[in-house]
């Protein structure tokens, strides 16, 4: 029987991301980073921040901070201003400091890799530990029964519009509770790669282009938020 727009959640999220893998079978994080530690570090300089933006302080900040004794080692305001491009880096500076020094004092400098112990940092919660998880240890997170799905801001838009979730777009761990029912944990990374990728270039915030969308035949919202948008690109 074919998948439609309404029903099984667990069966129209497997046929989304079918869709979704062939139209972005490149789809990966759009973070730079060579570590477990670089990446925990991007991620927290993503909040309230573009990826492209963090790739680029990052670019430079990852030759000068190799190992968390480096965050603690330097002056304060000489990190603020190494971070200050990414926004609100007067919390990040603080964050940064504080996982750092909670990394030496428990886990040997080392990031750890499970979401128990992720979560105990300072400045991490479950969308960072999750990034964390599944693109640094992807072995652990398919063993890992806190393992859940990052649920960033496309994440959310994405799966209240499709239909995959009960709550609104802000309630970003109700919504991965919805997530984790509906997707096998061996297909997680790659769904919130999809979505993102998906979010940013067709289902976007406003006016998401539903007349260029691989999914529109799965999605329950395609016929109130694209009918006006069909009509725009039909006239060019």
């Amino acid at each position: 029987m074919p998948v439609g727009r309404e029903g099984d959640r667990t069966e129209r999220a497997r046929a989304i991301i079918r869709r979704l893998a062939r139209a972005y079978p490149d789809a990966s994080i759009a973070l730079d980073f060579s570590n477990p530690f670089e990446l925990l570090v991007a991620t927290m300089l993503s909040a309230q921040s573009t990826d492209t933006k963090v790739n680029e302080v990052t670019a430079i900040l990852f030759s000068k901070y190799r190992r968390p004794e480096d965050f603690l080692a330097v002056p304060e305001d000489e990190l603020k201003a190494d971070i200050r491009p990414t926004g609100f880096f007067n919390q990040k500076t603080r964050a940064l400091r504080a996982m750092s020094q909670k990394l030496l004092e428990s886990f040997d400098g080392e990031v750890p890799g499970t979401i128990a112990e992720l979560v105990t940092l300072p400045g991490v919660a479950r969308k960072t530990a999750n990034i964390v998880q599944a693109n640094a240890y992807p072995q652990l997170a398919r063993k890992d029964r806190d393992a859940g799905i990052a649920v960033d801001t496309h994440v959310g838009r994405l799966a209240v519009r499709l239909g995959l979730t009960d709550f609104g777009s802000k309630e970003a761990g109700k919504i991965e509770r919805d997530l984790m029912d509906s997707i096998a944990k061996k297909d997680r990374l790659r769904a919130a790669n999809l979505l993102i990728e998906h979010g940013r270039r067709v289902c976007i915030a406003k006016r998401p282009l539903c007349g260029h969308c691989v999914i529109e035949p799965l999605c329950p919202s395609s016929q109130r938020a694209g009918l006006a948008d069909r009509y725009r690109l039909a006239r060019g």
